[in-house]
């Protein structure tokens, strides 16, 4: 079987992933599905006690964008690892596109491996979730 992984290079760019603006029905939603009932996301009373001018974006809903990043190039069993680290607070009205590319190509375990580095940017350029994943290509 064709594995269109197989010509991946360094310096190529995974297709974007462009969510809506941040809500708070998305919110809600996540913070149920999730379990993350953290009322910091949920309750802009809350909020505003903690010193946030309003509820804002789980971390975790951000990281899960840029899972759905690299499934949506590689299958979700390619995945070795995947990691991030929070750069930012993602606020209400904050439309996020992922972006990934890929930063190396390596031997690892045995396998043909890309490294890849991923991000999710807002709509002025800020990053909010950086990181990287490895994943089998070979």
């Amino acid at each position: 079987m064709n594995n269109p992984l197989q010509d991946v290079k360094v310096g190529d760019l995974l297709p974007e992933l462009t969510l809506p603006a941040i809500n708070r029905t998305t919110l809600a939603l996540f913070g149920c599905a999730s379990g993350d009932l953290n009322p910091i996301h949920i309750d802009i009373d809350f909020a505003r006690k903690a010193g946030m001018p309003d509820v804002f974006a789980h971390g975790m809903l951000g990281m899960a964008w840029l899972g759905r990043l690299l499934s949506n190039w590689a299958p979700q069993s390619r995945l070795r690892s995947f990691g991030v680290r929070f750069q930012g607070i993602t606020h209400l009205g904050n439309v996020i596109t992922c972006r990934g590319r890929v930063t190396e190509i390596a031997e690892v375990n045995g396998e043909r491996c890309a490294r890849v580095e991923v991000a999710t940017v807002n709509q002025y350029g800020q990053v909010k979730i950086a990181g990287d994943a490895l994943v089998a290509i070979g």
